[in-house]
């Protein structure tokens, strides 16, 4: 029977949400219902936000039922953008209402910035300039931060170009609040040990589309000390350690009992659990991640040491860490505790930010950084800023700060007076050898690579130097012959000879970070141009239709036959 009376109700409320009068049908038996009947219909999901709006204007008692701090529109937030409700605790009092049009605006917001990027930064490899629009958002950043997520989880293989985007501004965002945090972290005391802590920060920094917390990573360590702990009461069942609670810190005097403690931690970790050093590939940045280290169980001294140290001093040992030069080693105090001893640029970038966050007036360092974003071409403004601090901090660095400075007001001027694009016609005459172009997908005769083409040049552009080292003579056209810009699926882009590549007759997506840079959409066959990319390559796109129709066509008669 109540079953019945929902369903009767059900079908009445989309009727209510079209009629503001009270006089409305159905609306007298409608507001009749018990009050938990009536917020159990406006919370099944069927009515939209703008459904709720005019419901709670029919009457007081729907009014009353839809207030803004309530739970229905609680439940419209909920539905709408599920991943925010952890930063909400129960016991405060929200205005689901106003924090819908908040995260509603933000939203919206987000998607024009995006939108912008590509048009305004298609010719820079890293937008470093374009993020002061970010900086000045309205609004909480976790919002922000939801839409660009939720524009990463887009399904399907359209919106590339706003999924390259949206994920360049979240990297640089999420960047930014790791480094404060971290700076934060290194104003503590001298006293403040949590080497844990320190490690977490960079592991988000290096990886900050990763979904890294201290938190996580504590409890899969917190599970590794149950082990050490039930290993150890075989050992001796009245160990003080074993009556440690979660984040108390305490140590233990006794040799002895220490002695216990490391001989258990010592079987958990690399008998139980197979914990070891990685010799084979030493230098996998992997090595040094703290949530790696723990999934792949295995790393380099300095992090298995702190995983190790961290274990033992929550059992009640002291151990000290001890950087030997070429080393990194752990000391055990072996009584009270002691003193304690004082694939890309991106990741070089990333180390440099890291190692300035801890030395900013380092002036190597500072040049160091100044040099690789001069060399990249990218954020000229900020070079300068920086050659300044290095002037002021040490005269001594004339020579090299005024090359640079000269050179990067050349490289400003240089882009003040560019006026327009280039746009390559495949009708001009001199495109005539041209035969491929943007968006196919193509094999390379030689390497065997999958590629997808993002430009290309009717003779070989690069400098005598790349062309020896290349031994591009070798090749029966030599440079007299198009060149293609490939984006390859290794994660690779490559300067392809025409000669050496032929159509991939099974294309495949091209799984490549910079894909959505150049193009908006996979369709199976080939990619899509974006509007930037499309703009230089206006006559590819009909090209490349009726190249796919001739591949597949001819492909079926092969079938056929």
């Amino acid at each position: 029977m109540a079953a019945a009376v929902v369903d009767s109700a059900m079908e009445v409320v989309p009727a209510l949400a079209e009629e503001a009068a009270p006089e409305a049908a159905g609306l007298s038996c409608l507001v009749n219902l018990p009050g938990e009947v009536l917020e159990y219909i406006l919370c099944s999901g069927s009515l939209t936000a703008a459904d709720i709006g005019r419901v709670s204007s029919t009457c007081r008692r729907l009014r009353e039922l839809c207030q803004s701090s309530g739970k229905v529109w609680k439940e419209q937030f909920r539905v709408r953008w599920p991943s925010l409700m952890k930063h909400y605790s129960p016991t405060d009092y929200v205005n689901w209402l106003e924090e819908y049009k908040v995260r509603q605006k933000a939203g919206l917001e987000a998607r024009k910035i995006v939108a912008s990027f590509s048009k305004r930064f298609f010719s820079e490899h890293v937008p470093c300039n374009g993020f002061s629009d970010i900086e000045n958002l309205e609004g909480p950043e976790i919002f922000f931060e939801d839409e660009l997520v939720c524009i990463l989880n887009m399904e399907g293989r359209k919106a590339l170009t706003w999924k390259y985007y949206a994920k360049k501004i979240l990297y640089y965002l999420r960047q930014q609040k790791i480094l404060n945090n971290l700076k934060a972290f290194l104003q503590q005391p001298d006293d403040y040990e949590s080497y844990l802590e320190g490690a977490v920060y960079i592991d988000q920094y290096c990886n900050p589309l990763s979904d890294i917390s201290l938190k996580d990573i504590q409890a899969q360590i917190d599970s590794i000390v149950e082990l050490v702990c039930k290993t150890l009461r075989g050992i001796n069942c009245r160990h003080p350690s074993l009556g440690f609670k979660a984040g108390e810190s305490s140590m233990i005097m006794e040799i002895e009992l220490q002695s216990q403690v490391l001989d258990a931690m010592n079987y958990v970790l690399y008998d139980q659990l197979k914990f070891k050093g990685n010799r084979m590939d030493y230098y996998n940045a992997l090595n040094l991640y703290m949530h790696q280290v723990l999934i792949r169980r295995t790393g380099i001294p300095i992090s298995m040491s702190l995983l190790y140290l961290t274990i033992a001093r929550q059992l009640g040992v002291p151990l000290e860490p001890v950087n030997f030069p070429s080393h990194f080693l752990l000391r055990w105090c072996q009584g009270a505790e002691g003193e304690g001893i004082d694939q890309s640029y991106q990741l070089l970038r990333d180390s440099l930010d890291l190692y300035l966050a801890m030395y900013p007036d380092q002036v190597q360092l500072l040049l160091l950084q100044a040099r690789l974003y001069f060399h990249l071409g990218i954020w000229p403004e900020k070079v300068l800023d920086i050659l300044q601090h290095i002037q002021t901090l040490d005269p001594g660095q004339h020579g090299a700060v005024g090359y640079l400075v000269q050179h990067t007001l050349e490289h400003i001027e240089r882009k003040k007076e560019e006026v327009g694009v280039e746009v390559k016609l495949r009708s001009d005459e001199k495109h005539r050898d041209v035969c491929y172009s943007i968006g196919l997908i193509m094999k390379h005769k030689r390497y065997g690579y999958n590629c997808v083409i993002y430009g290309w040049d009717p003779t070989c552009m690069m400098g005598h130097e790349w062309i020896r080292n290349m031994n591009v003579h070798s090749l029966p056209h030599g440079h007299h012959q198009p060149f293609y810009n490939v984006l390859v699926e290794d994660g690779s882009c490559r300067y392809a000879a025409q000669e050496n590549l032929e159509y991939n007759v099974e294309p495949q997506e091209i799984s490549h970070p910079d894909v959505g840079r150049y193009f908006s959409e996979f369709t199976g066959t080939h990619y899509i141009p974006n509007a930037e990319l499309e703009i230089r390559y206006p006559e590819d796109l009909e090209f490349v239709y009726e190249t796919v129709q001739n591949i597949y066509s001819a492909k079926k008669e092969n079938i056929d036959e």
